[in-house]
């Protein structure tokens, strides 16, 4: 056995990936704490915490260490008569909560603070566990605990809405470079996720699913064909700005939306490698290509170290998707309503179509004949016949000449004319 597979055996199991980041959050720890204790990157506890990864050998020994709950702290059994409801202390409680929000990168609702335990008149029970959010998926599946409010469908959805729309809005126009396009990216790619709502609640990171939907809708070649997506705002004023602005909308689209995942977004390249559909070697090729590119245009990115690099320009993207004046999305219930609508629509729209279809076809085989009659030919005049042989009927100077020629004799012998005897 190698010495990597008795670490692993030796560290006790971790908990599911919602739990590693409540646990996390729970002792006040940031990501950045944490990566730079393990000795990793913030991107890959991240990873550890949405389930994409799992750490392995001595960082997976630091890891479930650095997280690991405090013990639990029993209260000493009484006897029934002796305790008194009004001097029992509550206890303390470090059972798993009952889940996490929908967004990764949001934060928790207030938890409640625990009740007290009532006076045990039959066999003591497990404490009861704490309230916290409960995620969308939580809420479709009815798994709840006892005193926890009930989030609805909706309230997950506008939830998700208002902590990354803004957000991806200003993304959006990094990646396109039009305001007004950003802006109509991210509202499509909500109310497809809300129509879509069963799936997008139980995925693993459901503003990753609405960002590479906003990410594909903008990206696509047929706004070209539209008159006000044609050509891209106006620059910033600012050079520094400018010229980052002018390189990446230089980039090819899928180069500049690698660019943005890695240093905008904060993604791994095995992550963006899935979200863009390519393996992760090529996402290796278009960050390097697009970041040798950029750094033409920018001498500060070409003189810094790759660290340094990476920071600069992720600082450098921040600020220039801040200072644009980028417009704000509309209302979450004006995105759900206006799903619903653009739903109904299409569902009457196809009604209506397979209706009028029924009744087309219904009319056509009323009305078609039942058995195939030949038609008649109409009567045309026939050309080109040759004449009938055989003798034909003299003409009025045929029987003129005819008359002439018997009535007046011809030179030469007389006629023979035949007689009878």
């Amino acid at each position: 056995m190698t010495r990597s597979t008795t670490d692993e055996a030796a560290v006790p199991p971790l908990p599911s990936p919602k739990e590693r980041r409540r646990l996390r959050e729970a002792k006040s720890l940031s990501e950045e704490e944490v990566a730079a204790a393990v000795g990793v990157t913030r991107a890959t506890v991240r990873s550890w915490e949405t389930g994409r990864a799992s750490p392995r050998g001595r960082k997976r020994a630091l890891y479930a260490k650095l997280i690991a709950p405090e013990p639990a702290v029993k209260p000493e059994a009484v006897k029934p008569e002796v305790v008194k409801p009004e001097v029992v202390k509550p206890p303390v409680v470090t059972t798993e909560a009952a889940a996490v929000a929908a967004v990764p990168a949001a934060a928790h609702l207030p938890e409640a603070s625990p009740l007290p335990e009532a006076p045990p008149a039959a066999p003591p029970a497990d404490p009861p566990p704490a309230p916290a959010s409960a995620s969308a998926s939580d809420v479709r599946s009815g798994a709840e605990a006892p005193d926890e409010r009930r989030v609805s469908p909706a309230e997950a959805f506008d939830e998700l809405y208002a902590r990354t729309a803004p957000g991806l809005v200003r993304q959006t126009y990094l990646l396109t470079g039009r305001r007004t396009l950003a802006r109509e990216s991210v509202e499509r790619a909500f109310e497809l996720a809300w129509q879509r709502w069963p799936e997008v609640a139980v995925d693993r990171d459901p503003a990753g699913w609405v960002r590479a939907a906003a990410y594909e809708y903008a990206m696509s070649p047929w706004h070209r064909l539209r008159r006000t997506h044609r050509h891209p705002d106006a620059p910033p004023t600012e050079p520094g700005k400018r010229a980052l602005f002018d390189a990446l909308l230089d980039l090819p689209p899928a180069y500049r939306r690698t660019l943005l995942l890695y240093d905008g977004v904060g993604l791994d390249l095995p992550e963006i490698a899935a979200e863009t559909e390519a393996s992760t070697p090529a996402a290796a090729g278009r960050l390097m290509t697009a970041r040798a590119a950029v750094a033409e245009r920018l001498p500060e990115l070409a003189d810094a170290a790759p660290a340094e690099q990476s920071a600069l320009l992720q600082d450098r993207l921040g600020g220039l998707a801040r200072a644009e004046h980028v417009p704000v999305p509309r209302p979450a219930r004006a995105v759900r309503t206006g799903s619903e609508n653009k739903a109904r629509l299409w569902t009457r729209a196809a009604v209506a179509g397979v209706a009028l279809l029924i009744a087309v076809t219904g009319l056509t085989l009323h009305t078609a004949p039942t058995h195939y009659e030949q038609p008649i030919s109409p009567p045309e005049r026939v050309g080109g016949v040759p004449p009938r042989g055989g003798p034909q009927k003299l003409t009025a100077q045929d029987l003129k000449l005819q008359k002439s020629l018997s009535e007046q004799l011809a030179h030469g012998p007389e006629r023979l004319v035949p007689r009878l005897e």
